[in-house]
């Protein structure tokens, strides 16, 4: 088995590393002065089971043309079986089309990975579950919930929890975790906005007065709606309001947003390197995901259970 590094979270790849107990494959990624992107693998890779690692965040399509550009490399080195890791996947928000003469662009983009020789991929908490059918190889979605919720337990287990989702399209995502919390309750903030040009009006559906809520959603990038709610909850009485959020875009004015907000805390994960956009930010703290990654890479190199993992 052999573990292939990307650029664009070196430090979550370094962890995963030293959780398999295997060295990085000596990889030089570079530019070329018109920023073409060139791969060159230092080491043998003939007959090898490779574990590609690169989330396509920001810059997106930098990353994605890394990612396609390795997977091309391996693919021509021979290797056995390359499985492209993306703890973000990015363009999972455009898996629909919202208006007409739209683009699927989630779509295009597991073809580009496919059709580029991956054989198989390795996400986190994809945005929308069935991106995984938009994929014509084997496609594993782990999730983030058992990591949050050890940390949630450990942190805030003696509190009265009460799990909210940001929005109605949340509620499965809340609904997996409040069954991890021993069967906490569930509320849900809904958001509607009744004419153009008036602001949001956000209703609580659910009893928050008193206790201490749980924000859980999957991404979060301007952090406007999230920030919205924990008001909303303050407002309908709720004692605190952590947020939790698996894959940290945190772009433009999100980190300032935060520290502003009613918010006492946002957890993200490591699935995007965020050293650079939130390299201190008081609110804003960072659980590692290696572990989960490094686990289900050294099961599936095993063929052995992934979905035990969430048992």
């Amino acid at each position: 088995m052999k573990l292939m590094a990307g650029n664009s979270n070196l430090p979550l790849v370094r962890d995963i590393a030293a959780y398999l107990e295997l060295p990085v494959t000596d990889t030089s990624v570079r530019r070329f002065a018109d920023e073409e992107v060139f791969v060159e693998i230092n080491e043998n890779v003939r007959g090898e089971d490779v574990f590609v690692v690169q989330s396509t965040s920001y810059p997106a399509n930098d990353n994605l043309m890394e990612l396609l550009i390795c997977i091309d490399a391996l693919r021509r080195a021979s290797a056995k079986r390359i499985t492209a890791v993306l703890p973000y996947f990015g363009y999972a928000r455009q898996d629909r089309k919202p208006g007409p003469r739209t683009p699927i662009s989630a779509k295009l983009v597991a073809n580009l990975i496919t059709v580029a020789g991956a054989n198989r991929v390795l996400s986190v908490d994809l945005h929308a579950g069935q991106i995984q059918g938009f994929f014509d190889i084997p496609t594993d979605n782990l999730f983030a919930s058992p990591v949050i919720a050890t940390d949630i337990h450990a942190r805030f287990g003696n509190r009265e929890l009460i799990v909210v989702s940001p929005d109605v399209g949340g509620v499965v995502r809340a609904r997996a975790l409040a069954k991890r919390l021993d069967n906490a309750p569930l509320a849900i903030v809904d958001k509607r906005r009744e004419r153009p040009g008036e602001s949001e009006v956000m209703n609580i559906i659910g009893d928050v007065g008193g206790r201490f809520c749980i924000l859980i959603d999957d991404i979060v990038d301007s952090a406007g709606t999230l920030c919205n709610a924990a008001a909303a909850l303050k407002e309908a009485g709720a004692e605190d309001v952590v947020a939790y959020c698996t894959h940290g875009v945190l772009s433009g004015g999100a980190v300032a947003r935060v520290q502003n907000s009613v918010l006492s805390e946002l957890v993200i994960t490591d699935s995007i390197n965020t050293q650079e956009t939130a390299p201190a930010a008081a609110k804003i703290r960072t659980l590692t995901i290696a572990p989960l990654l490094g686990e289900a890479i050294k099961r599936i190199a095993d063929e052995t259970s992934v979905s035990s993992l969430f048992d």
